[in-house]
């Protein structure tokens, strides 16, 4: 009875919320459903007949979900997925009561298939509520540092949640990053590692937002042979011979250009899988690369990853492309200096000049520190910017470091996001594109605006 009443209530404030406009309903139901019944989430999870996937990291959670989410789907499962990226455990509460009906039933329980993004610092509760049969890891890099702390302290916080785990339980990890690839000592069941070993990709030398630089277990320095982004490459340490491990999934060819796919050529342990993603940067080639590990670890056949990889979009202001008012709009998510790196790269290396709209706040889920913002390399886009405008709360703050990189045009302050919307599709002529970056709260106001002003549905309702 409780469940049933729970369940209702949590699609009341559901339909509620969304009327009234509070917002996308992704996160209060379930903390209202939780609040009526108290472990709502471990009942609704133990149904899902598969049981459940979670994913997790700093940087490309969302887009290797939703990846993860279409390769289940093309080998028959049904999931239920927080596509929303609401990813505490109210909003995966909140996702597990949406997939129900209103006596908390699942249709078909027995092909259903939980694949959730999952918050670094929620993990170990995740774990512990879903009992999942896969967990991921992306990447580990500074972020929010008044939430998380260093990067060792969220490193702790995982390893302690691997070490509850069952030994009948896969892990995907980055064999790429060092932080990631250690956690495999904490595993008690099989590992599966995923790497880029197309070294055509590799940088010059690690980058200073680099979190990385030094052993664990010895204090020297890594050493690499190849740096892709941040401190992810091929690495080793000089001191006690820890090195990155031999990977099952492999991205043995990159191909990346303005205006096209990314191309990925992938050796795994099924034979070779080609895959052509509507993303730019080779961060997604991460992503991609995790999503196919999942895909791996269930069993799911080599044609069924090539299928769900054909069907896939990308997630709400994540590369998100859209036409307003005769203007290409791409929106692309920017949170932490590794991610602003890779996001920087890959504008950069599109053709012509660059149109810019960066909003920078600091709320809670942005962080209160923005100080980061002085870590990234905007100098790489020396010189390419004819319109340069600086939004949100701190946007003074980002448009002194914009002024100092010499990106281009003199930065414009405008504050207020809609205004400075307003202004940036203006100045954008006809025909051309908009890049806007914003951090995490920004970018849903401007998602929601976006969405407005090109008829787009609200991100709750894309699926």
């Amino acid at each position: 009875m409780r469940t049933a009443a729970a369940v209702t209530t949590a699609k009341v404030t559901a339909v509620v919320s969304r009327r009234l406009g509070f917002g996308g309903g992704t996160a209060l139901p379930g903390l209202v459903a939780d609040a009526v019944s108290p472990g709502l989430a471990i009942r609704l999870a133990a149904r899902l007949g598969h049981g459940s996937v979670l994913i997790t990291g700093t940087n490309g959670k969302t887009t290797t979900a939703r990846l993860a989410r279409n390769i289940a789907q093309a080998a028959g499962y049904w999931p239920v997925h927080n596509h929303s990226g609401s990813n505490l455990m109210r909003g995966i509460t909140a996702c597990l009561v949406e997939a129900t009906d209103a006596r908390g039933q699942l249709t078909q329980p027995d092909r259903r298939l939980g694949v959730f993004e999952v918050d670094e610092a929620t993990l170990p509760e995740a774990a512990e509520a879903l009992s999942p049969r896969v967990v991921a890891f992306t990447n580990l890099f500074r972020d929010q540092l008044d939430r998380y702390g260093e990067v060792d302290s969220v490193a702790a916080v995982w390893r302690q949640a691997l070490a509850t785990l069952p030994s009948s339980i896969t892990v995907v990890l980055n064999a790429d990053d060092p932080s990631v690839a250690g956690l495999a000592d904490a595993c008690r069941g099989p590992v599966l590692f995923y790497a880029v070993s197309d070294a055509s990709c590799a940088v010059y030398e690690i980058e200073h937002a680099a979190d990385a630089r030094w052993c664990p277990a010895c204090g020297r320095e890594y050493s690499y042979s190849a740096v892709f982004y941040g401190h992810v490459g091929h690495w080793v340490c000089p001191g006690c011979g820890r090195a990155r491990p031999a990977a099952d999934v492999q991205a043995i060819k990159v191909e990346q250009s303005p205006d096209h796919p990314l191309r990925l050529a992938l050796s795994t342990p099924s034979g070779e899988i080609d895959l052509s993603l509507p993303l730019i940067g080779l961060y997604n080639a991460y992503n991609a690369l995790a999503a196919v590990g999942v895909g791996l670890a269930l069993g799911v056949p080599a044609d069924a990853i090539r299928t769900g990889a054909a069907s896939f979009t990308a997630a709400f202001g994540r590369q998100e492309r859209m036409t307003v008012r005769g203007r290409e709009v791409q929106t692309i998510l920017a949170k932490n200096p590794a991610g602003l790196n890779q996001v920087l790269r890959a504008i950069s290396a599109e053709e012509g000049t660059k149109n810019l709209l960066f909003l920078l706040n600091d709320d809670i889920a942005d962080g209160r520190d923005i100080s980061w913002i002085w870590d990234v390399d905007f100098e790489m886009l020396a010189g390419q910017a004819t319109l340069v405008l600086a939004s949100g709360r701190r946007a003074a703050d980002m448009a002194l470091r914009l002024k100092y990189a010499d990106i281009g045009a003199h930065p414009v302050i405008e504050e207020d996001t809609e205004s400075a919307l307003e202004m940036a599709l203006a100045l954008t002529p006809e025909g051309e594109r908009l890049y806007v970056v914003p951090t995490y709260t920004a970018m849903l106001k401007v998602r929601k605006l976006l969405a407005r002003w090109g008829r787009r549905p609200p991100f709750w309702e894309e699926d």
